[in-house]
């Protein structure tokens, strides 16, 4: 266990070292946090997944009878499979002004941050309490903060705000698209391919579906974005992958093509899929069925990132810009988790420490500059509460 004085740095080495790659249980790490926080006094919650190998952690520190301030943030991270590092990943490697390693951008940094502040949180007199959230799974579609995001004002406190750390270079993020991804699965009739009357192939099928696809994301071009604020400049439609075909004297009898749509806040998702499952019924199932009755096209949802829309004035936002020496917003292009707490009914602003284009790649680094801002901000933060 780390001295009761810590500084952010040594957290991040830490928290670099456990593998939390999305596929492994990031419950060690979970373990390392909590343990640190019970060195402090601060008690906390875990709030396991179904299978119990991932869980996130809520904590509250100050006053537990009221609202306070939420700093959340996640402990996976993206996989190093096939990427040129020149360091080891999972190793915090200093070289100048960065500190290199696999999630010392996204999202440690700011995690770390938070509990290098933690005996300033405890020794200062907070009328108003900081929440500390730790979550798992965000990079699967944000699904695994959703459990604690349901527990909120349920059986742990609700936030009056909230302040996601996601890599915005300290920059006040107060609006970003949905992220929402589906499975399309064609099912047609396998046949010897010198026959394929007697087939029905689930390819071609799928082909038609992809164009169809390929259609509404050109839609979306057209009509823009009209707030101004985005990049690009409209909701988009994108195939990921398509996955068909056992051998080449088949007729494939399976194609699954997987999809995903980033929608504006305020767009209709749901819209625009119920005239994809039309156009799949009624236009690519008959020809299908005319051979192969059986045949069948079932989508699926696999996740859904909520879209964070503008609240102008919250006290989140103003909280934010006022911390951050800033006087004006700005949005970006990725998802986060910070939708889930909006839709609770929760202000939520996202900002923290290093830039999104160091995030996923190889030899991920963040900026210590960066990391001392984080700490001034989250300095004042504290003072926030104490008043």
């Amino acid at each position: 266990m780390l001295e009761v004085r810590t500084s952010t740095e040594e957290i991040l080495a830490h928290l670099v070292a456990f593998d939390t790659t999305s596929r492994n249980s990031n419950l060690p790490l979970i373990g390392f946090v909590r343990d640190y926080l019970e060195a402090h006094g601060v008690s906390s919650t875990r709030i396991p997944n179904e299978e119990g190998n991932k869980a996130s952690l809520f904590a509250t520190i100050g006053p537990q009878d009221r609202p306070g301030i939420c700093l959340s943030g996640h402990s996976d991270v993206v996989p190093v499979d096939g990427q040129p590092w020149s360091t080891d990943p999972f190793t915090l490697t200093p070289l100048g002004d960065r500190l290199y390693g696999r999630g010392s951008c996204d999202m440690k940094g700011f995690v770390a941050a938070c509990l290098a502040l933690v005996p300033d949180m405890v020794r200062a007199k907070l009328t108003t309490p900081i929440h500390l959230i730790v979550s798992y799974d965000e990079e699967l579609g944000c699904t695994g903060v959703v459990p604690a995001v349901r527990r909120l004002g349920v059986d742990l406190p609700k936030p009056r705000s909230c302040i996601v750390g996601e890599p915005t270079s300290m920059k006040v993020v107060d609006a970003h698209k949905s992220g929402i991804g589906y499975v399309t699965t064609v099912t047609g009739r396998e046949a010897h391919s010198s026959m394929p009357q007697l087939g029905a192939n689930a390819i071609f099928a799928a082909a038609e579906l992809v164009m169809e696809l390929d259609r509404y994301r050109a839609e979306l071009i057209a009509a823009g974005d009209p707030s101004g604020r985005f990049h690009p400049p409209s909701s988009t439609v994108q195939v990921v992958t398509i996955e068909g075909g056992t051998a080449t004297n088949i007729v494939p009898r399976e194609c699954k093509l997987r999809w995903n749509v980033r929608g504006l806040p305020g767009f209709d998702e749901d819209a625009l899929v119920a005239r994809f499952m039309a156009f799949a019924n009624e236009t690519v199932l008959p020809k299908l069925r005319a051979s192969a009755p059986e045949a069948s096209i079932v989508t699926d949802f696999t996740y859904k990132v909520p879209p964070l829309a503008p609240e102008p004035g919250s006290e989140a936002e103003v909280l934010a810009l006022r911390l951050a020496g800033q006087n004006q917003t700005y949005t970006v292009a990725y998802g986060t988790e910070g939708g889930h707490f909006q839709a609770q009914g929760i202000p939520t602003v996202i900002c923290g420490p290093g830039s999104i284009d160091q995030a996923h790649k190889p030899d991920e680094f963040i900026e210590v500059s960066q990391l001392r801002a984080c700490e001034g901000f989250l300095r004042g933060v504290i003072a926030e509460c104490e008043r």
